[in-house]
């Protein structure tokens, strides 16, 4: 099993949700790219961070 936290700063809101941009590591590519998260959920917050686990 594999586990990575990812960084998304804040880059627009859409009518009902804001999307988040990832912050790849430097000299790495992006693994996830854009997250969109409801309205409700994501209130004013300029960064989130996201752990996703690889099950084999």
């Amino acid at each position: 099993m594999s586990k990575i936290t990812l960084t998304f700063e804040y880059e627009k809101e859409t009518k009902n949700s804001v999307r988040y941009q990832e912050v790849p590591e430097a000299g790495k590519a992006p693994i996830m790219g854009t997250l969109y998260v409801q309205k409700w959920y994501a209130g004013n917050t300029k960064t989130l961070e996201v752990t996703i686990e690889k099950k084999d």
